[in-house]
């Protein structure tokens, strides 16, 4: 795996709220992208399904949004996902997903974004002792395990399939 100097301003956005919450993950930044589950397994040379792929949804009724953090190779059930929130989910357009989290589709962290979000942790990333997660910037990543993604994101481990 190589790895660039330098972050770019969205993925050093997401190594300092790792360390204003104390921990000491490495951001690091790939040659290849990462914005999905399949090219971020590829540059980092690992299972599709220890990335941590972060989907943002639209809450219809509230217009608040919703992150789903599930493993690449699980497929959200929306409707399963709307019972435990009780609220209908929409998709949510590159606009609202810059605007919500402050970073772009393919890039979108589990932490360090504009506003408070609402995360829901899918159950099956708990079968793997180190996962991925994208770091603010569609080639930046950070590794982690589960227990530190929910104890980060406050999210509710449920499952989402």
């Amino acid at each position: 795996m190589e790895v660039s100097q330098g972050l770019k301003d969205s993925a050093q956005r997401v190594q300092n709220v790792l360390r204003e919450l104390g921990y000491t993950n490495e951001v690091v930044e790939l040659p290849d992208s990462t914005r999905t589950a399949q090219e971020a397994a590829n540059a980092i040379e690992c299972e599709i399904a220890q990335i941590a792929k972060s989907i943002l949804f639209r809450q219809q009724k509230s217009n608040r949004p919703l992150l789903v953090v599930a493993s690449g190779v699980n497929r959200v059930n929306e409707k399963l996902i709307s019972t435990y929130i009780q609220d209908e989910l929409g998709k949510a357009d590159a606009d609202f997903v810059r605007e919500r989290t402050g970073f772009v589709i393919g890039g979108v962290a589990p932490v360090g974004h504009t506003e408070e979000i609402e995360t829901i942790v899918d159950e099956d990333l708990f079968r793997y002792g180190t996962i991925w997660a994208a770091a603010g910037h569609p080639k930046a990543v950070f590794r982690l395990t589960a227990d530190e993604l929910v104890k980060m994101t406050g999210g509710r481990v449920l499952p989402i399939k």
